[in-house]
């Protein structure tokens, strides 16, 4: 399964208008072209209809947001959803305050969302209302643990289940679920989280995947979040004495450029609930 996403990835090249946040966005475009895809950044309200009509997918994130952007979010989402392509949603720091999490409350309300991807506060903050989100970061006590994994299986179908989104819970061991199957992911490192980024790079890749696997949105991103785990690993597999975070995330976009289908199987962890 892994290898048929990828390799759909990497042959169809898709075209993703991205409306991201500021501080990781050229990491996203790099991201993108890393995985086999293509990346348009728009998101001024005169023109996102237009980019979004040209592209196959939108990959929505909310980490710098502002009233301009705003409109411009829900704008190309209508007419993704017009056009019957698939949108990503990255509800960033939703829960640190009301405007973030009013606004992706918002998007999901008013959007056919095909996957949702933020890490357990965030994704916890829009199923309930409220949660604890510190800063951008998930709370601590909200991480998933082996303890809590069918808890938090469970949470995540039940939440697809309502929104009609895939859901993506990312940390520690990651989860992917629509409301009747999950795929529950044990790759990454503890690095990936002193980085900047690489939720916002995830969040990009997804959207590629599933605009170019319009069929299996829920096997598109749980091969999307095998992906950056696996390329975390191999990046820090490559880091010298003298490497600190910065050649990290260079190693990671490395990584998923050099990421084959068969890699990608061999080193997924996966377990199906």
């Amino acid at each position: 399964m892994m290898k048929e996403m990828l390799e759909n990835v990497k042959k169809q090249c898709p075209l993703v208008h991205n409306i991201t946040n500021y501080v990781t966005v050229n990491d996203c475009a790099n991201a993108l072209l890393a995985c086999g895809g293509s990346p348009i950044m728009s998101d001024d309200i005169e023109e996102v209809e237009e980019i979004t009509s040209i592209c196959g997918g939108l990959n929505i994130n909310i980490g710098t947001l502002n009233q301009n952007t705003i409109p411009s979010m829900y704008k190309a989402g209508m007419k993704a959803n017009e056009l019957s392509h698939p949108v990503v949603l990255d509800p960033v720091g939703a829960g640190a305050s009301a405007l973030r999490t009013n606004t992706a409350m918002g998007l999901i309300e008013k959007l056919d969302i095909a996957v949702i991807r933020g890490n357990i506060s965030e994704i916890k903050t829009l199923a309930l209302g409220s949660g604890t989100t510190r800063g951008v970061d998930a709370d601590i006590s909200d991480r998933v643990t082996r303890d809590n994994l069918q808890q938090s299986v469970a949470f995540a179908k039940e939440f697809s289940k309502r929104s009609g989104a895939v859901i993506a819970i990312t940390g520690a061991i990651d989860i992917v679920a629509d409301k009747e199957k999950a795929y529950c992911i044990f790759n990454g490192d503890p690095m990936m989280g002193i980085i900047t980024g690489t939720g916002c790079q995830l969040s990009a890749i997804t959207a590629a995947y599933v605009t170019a696997n319009p069929d299996k949105p829920l096997e598109a991103a749980a091969a999307a979040v095998c992906l950056m785990g696996v390329c975390g690993e191999k990046a820090l597999e490559r880091m010298g004495e003298d490497d600190g975070n910065s050649s990290y995330r260079n190693y990671i976009i490395d990584a998923i450029y050099r990421m084959t289908g068969e890699e990608l199987e061999e080193r997924a962890k996966v377990e199906i609930y």
